[in-house]
């Protein structure tokens, strides 16, 4: 391991909006977000799969008055998201270092307002359909955490998750399909994210990709 991994994962460790094993109020959040991290009873908004956090910091940014929490797993990303909001003094973002599947050991019932999907592993081969973060399996975990009528919004440059997402919300009676579009920057859609880019997305964008997105909410 690189000697600046080790720094960063030394920081992530005192970081206050870090939360990851071995830290006091790891296995205590479920249900207790605002009251243990947040300490105010805004909403909270979940980004998953964050990376470097440049979207949970951007949205944070953005809306003082709503909570966000970057998931991801790899320490040295979040490292990058918890060292800017840190420095901007944002104190409404936090980072959960931890697999995306165990999203139910960290979040109650209907706890999370709103949700963002941005830039998943796309998993194009068919014996990885379940991996997927829009797949059925996925979708009922969301399901369950997302307040009623909460929404869902996803953002990938790969044209055939978009149609497998497409596809498995429109055959789904739970799921409202409320906004879809091929070509994100060229729709009325592009100020649902307020300018906001994050790394790969800025590469996608450059390298001629359009980028899609779906925005969507369960109904029952």
């Amino acid at each position: 391991m690189s000697r600046k991994k080790l720094v960063r994962f030394a920081q992530n460790e005192v970081n206050p909006n870090v939360v990851q094993a071995g830290k006091p109020i790891f296995e205590q959040l479920k249900g207790q977000w605002n009251i243990l991290q947040f300490t105010n009873d805004q909403p909270l908004v979940v980004e998953l799969a964050c990376g470097r956090g440049e979207f949970t910091v951007g949205l944070g940014r953005q809306y003082p008055n709503q909570n966000f929490i970057g998931v991801d797993i790899k320490g040295s990303r979040i490292w990058k998201g918890s060292s800017s909001a840190t420095a901007e003094g944002i104190h409404n973002v936090a980072f959960l270092r931890t697999q995306i599947q165990q999203l139910e050991n960290f979040f109650a019932t209907g706890e999370i307002t709103e949700l963002w999907i941005t830039f998943p592993d796309p998993f194009p081969r068919d014996g990885d359909e379940k991996r997927r973060l829009t797949s059925p399996k996925f979708l009922e975990m969301y399901k369950q955490l997302l307040k009623a009528g909460g929404i869902i919004h996803f953002k990938t440059d790969n044209t055939g998750l978009y149609e497998y997402t497409e596809l498995v919300l429109s055959t789904r009676s739970d799921c409202q399909i409320l906004n879809s579009t091929p070509d994100f920057y060229e729709s009325d859609l592009r100020e649902v994210h307020y300018g906001i880019k994050t790394r790969y997305e800025k590469i996608f964008s450059d390298k001629g990709e359009k980028i899609k997105y779906i925005q969507f909410s369960f109904t029952e």
